[in-house]
């Protein structure tokens, strides 16, 4: 008897146990999720919960809610857990990692482009990174990875893709001509040369395309990379002029230069080369890698004076700029980000177009609040530059029109996408309504 009382007490005791192993389970389980959804109402009424491009879908049949992929994501609170499934938060800020993909263990992920509502222009091109147009490639941000990492790689394998299929020209003075100088493009040059390559590199702007244009303190997010001619890269945090002086030096050390501020206006395939025409000169080559941001071009306002040389469309070196009255244009990360840089040793204005900022990372949406609040920023909602002066700024402020005195004006509208540029060429356009650019097999 004593024995069956000592039984059924244990497994009372493991039966309370279990129940409450399972209620506090329950409450933290419910606690996530509660958390999870204040999340996502705070994304909405910001603009991020809708994706802008590249996106993490989650299979809701197949997630097991293990947290893996929200654990894995670098850029934080993209992905979180309701009732124990795994659904997208910030789904605008995905940058394309990947890491969420590969950590999930029941491949419940796939990587998206554009939504069944909104669709994303994309050049159409093969796994190998070829176009409709035989020997033009594409590598980087304009096919849809924008990630430095994977943008790295791509341009290597189209280097390798091309050199493969290529047919050459006796027409042709080189093997590839490489259209712009990011991290792509960087990663394509340094491939050609490692083959023996004839190759030559155009860069429109400066040395870093895209990420040139960062403020000069904005940090960069990326991870181990293999580059090549030099090998592994375990980065983590870096700034800007970091990795800019890394690339600069691995070209230096192996003899390779670009041609920077050249502009190419067309590329025509002529029989079985390409002719690529830019504003200083004209090439005949094999084969062709884009290697150019979905930005293209700053979009410009079309204002009066705006062609006057206080005007500019991005910030270089901002710790050189003192005692000036500037104004801002535009209302993204890019346009709050600079504004910051410079309200220190300036007297900074905003003009932005709606009645509140949408979009904005959390730390810099609390930061332009706080100091505009703090009245060391002026903002102007509601606004549109009429007119740019030599010392003033006309801006239309709803019904009212309002001059300030101005020495700089910076520009943050945005980039025109190349779409016309890239049909021009002939390259085929498709509009991507959620497709699967990243899936397990």
């Amino acid at each position: 008897m004593e024995v069956l009382i000592e039984q059924v007490i244990f497994y009372g005791v493991a039966i309370c146990f279990a129940v409450i192993v399972v209620i506090f389970y329950v409450i933290k389980h419910r606690r996530k999720s509660r958390e999870t959804n204040t999340k996502i109402d705070k994304a909405k009424e910001l603009g991020f919960h809708e994706p802008i491009s590249l996106h993490p879908v989650v299979d809701p049949d197949m997630c097991l809610g293990s947290g893996a992929c929200v654990a894995a994501c670098p850029e934080k609170d993209i992905l979180g857990l309701v009732n124990g499934r795994a659904t997208t938060i910030n789904a605008s800020r995905c940058v394309g990692h990947g890491a969420c993909f590969h950590a999930c263990p029941v491949q419940a992920i796939t990587l998206c482009i554009g939504t069944e509502q909104r669709g994303v222009d994309l050049p159409h091109v093969s796994p190998e990174f070829e176009t409709n147009i035989p020997g033009l490639f594409i590598a980087g941000e304009l096919g849809g990875m924008g990630l430095i990492k994977n943008a790295v790689e791509q341009g290597r394998q189209a280097v390798e893709n091309l050199k493969k299929k290529m047919k050459p020209s006796k027409e042709s003075n080189y093997d590839v001509i490489i259209v712009g100088a990011g991290p792509a493009g960087i990663s394509a040059t340094l491939t050609a040369a490692n083959n023996n390559m004839r190759f030559l590199t155009l860069e429109q702007d400066s040395l870093g395309g895209t990420v040139f244009n960062f403020p000069r303190a904005k940090i960069v997010m990326t991870s181990s990379m293999n580059l090549p001619m030099h090998g592994k890269l375990k980065l983590s945090e870096t700034s800007k002029s970091e990795l800019l002086d890394l690339w600069v030096g691995i070209l230096a050390k192996n003899n390779i230069s670009i041609n920077e501020q050249e502009k190419v206006e067309s590329i025509e395939k002529i029989n079985d080369y390409f002719q690529v025409s830019t504003n200083k000169e004209n090439y005949k080559s094999n084969s062709v890698i884009l290697c150019i941001g979905r930005r293209g071009s700053p979009r410009k306002l079309g204002v009066t004076g705006e062609e006057r040389e206080k005007v500019a469309y991005r910030l270089l070196e901002p710790e050189l700029i003192h005692n000036q009255k500037i104004l801002i244009v535009g209302g993204g990360d890019s346009a709050i980000e600079s504004a910051l840089l410079l309200m220190e040793d300036n007297e900074v204005s905003i003009s932005y177009r709606s009645d509140k900022f949408s979009r904005l990372k959390p730390k810099n949406l609390n930061k332009i609040t706080i100091t505009s609040r703090d009245k060391k920023i002026k903002l102007f909602y509601n606004s549109n530059v009429k007119e740019i002066k030599d010392k003033s700024v006309i801006l239309q402020i709803e019904e009212k029109q309002k001059e300030i005195d101005n020495d700089l004006v910076y520009i943050f509208a945005g980039g025109e996408l190349p779409t016309k540029f890239l049909e021009k060429i002939g390259i085929k356009i498709d509009k991507k309504f959620g497709e699967a650019i990243l899936k397990h097999i």
